[in-house]
C-alpha cells in the first residue's frame, strides 16, 4: 500500500488507522466480477484492484462512547509485484500509516500472504492465507481470520488498549449481499458486495456485570472499480470500566 499525501493524527487516531487495514486484508455476482484466472501475472480484479498505480484516499471517523469524535485521513497505494524471499511473488500495497501488505489471488479468492510494519526489518509471512474476499462471490460464503479489539479500551488502566493484553480472536466473515449500491464522498457505486464479520472477546466489564462476551462487528463494501468503498467497525462496551465505539472508513477519492 503506497504512501501518498499527508495524514492528520490526533489523539488515538494514529494507532487506530490500522483498524481498517486489519480488516483488509475480508445469487452469485455476474461473471465479470469473478476472480478465477486473475493471479499475480493476470489482469486487474474489479472488486479489489491489485496492479500498480492505484491510490485511495479514505476519511476515517471514530465515534467513542464518551461522546468524543476523531477524524483522520488514510492514504493507500498499490506498488506492483515483489519477489519475497521464502514467500514468492505477490502484489504489494502500502498505507501512509506505515503498514505494507502483499496479496495474491487465485480460484479461491483474494488473500494476504505477508505483512510488515515500520518496526520490522522484513516482511512476515502469514502462517495461512488471510482472505479478503473468498469464492464463490455469493450470499452465504464464509471464511475466518484473526482480529483483535481495536476500539475497546480501559477507562483508567494503562495501557488502555485491550489489544495489548488480550490474544486475538477469530472473526467469521460472511458475504451478506451482492448487487448493492453504495454512496460515498467519492461517488455512487453499484453491483457491490457486502461482507459482514462477527466476533466476541471475553472481558471483565465492571464489578456489577462481571465477565462478558463483548461483540465486535465489521461490515465492508467492495465495489467494481475502486474495490473497498466503506468499512464500519463497531465495538460497544456499555461498561463503567471500558469504553468502546464505532469507526467508519469511507472512500473520498481514488484513481
Amino acid at each position: 500500500m503506497r504512501s501518498a499525501g499527508s495524514s492528520r493524527r490526533r489523539g488515538l487516531a494514529a494507532p487506530l488507522r490500522r483498524t481498517m487495514l486489519a480488516a483488509l486484508l475480508g445469487g452469485a455476482i455476474v461473471a465479470v466480477f469473478m476472480l478465477a484466472g486473475c493471479g499475480p501475472s493476470g489482469a486487474t480484479l474489479p472488486l479489489f484492484p491489485l496492479e500498480a498505480g492505484h491510490r485511495w484516499v479514505y476519511q476515517q471517523t471514530s465515534e467513542w462512547e464518551n461522546n468524543t469524535i476523531e477524524r483522520d485521513e488514510l492514504v493507500i497505494g498499490s506498488l506492483g509485484q515483489d519477489d519475497l524471499p521464502g514467500i514468492g511473488r505477490a502484489w504489494h500495497r502500502r498505507s501512509d500509516s506505515g503498514v505494507d501488505y502483499w496479496l495474491r489471488s487465485d480460484d479461491s479468492g483474494i488473500f494476504r500472504v505477508a505483512s510488515k510494519n515500520d518496526t520490522q526489518p522484513d516482511p512476515v509471512a502469514d502462517p495461512a492465507p488471510r482472505y479478503v474476499l473468498r469464492q464463490p462471490l455469493a450470499v452465504g460464503t464464509q471464511w475466518q481470520a484473526s482480529t483483535t479489539a481495536y476500539l475497546l479500551r480501559r477507562r483508567q488502566e494503562f495501557p488502555p488498549e485491550i489489544r495489548h493484553s488480550h490474544a486475538p480472536v477469530l472473526m467469521t466473515y460472511t458475504i451478506a449481499a451482492v448487487g448493492q449500491t453504495v454512496d460515498s464522498p467519492a461517488g455512487r457505486f453499484g453491483q457491490c458486495v457486502e461482507v459482514r464479520g462477527t466476533a466476541q472477546m471475553r472481558l471483565f466489564a465492571d464489578p456489577v456485570q462481571g465477565w462478558r462476551d463483548l461483540p465486535m462487528t465489521t461490515t465492508e463494501w467492495y465495489c467494481p472499480g475502486p474495490g473497498l468503498v466503506r468499512v464500519v467497525r463497531e465495538e460497544p462496551a456499555n461498561s463503567t470500566f471500558l469504553v468502546g465505539g464505532k469507526q467508519t472508513l469511507e472512500l473520498n477519492e481514488w484513481h
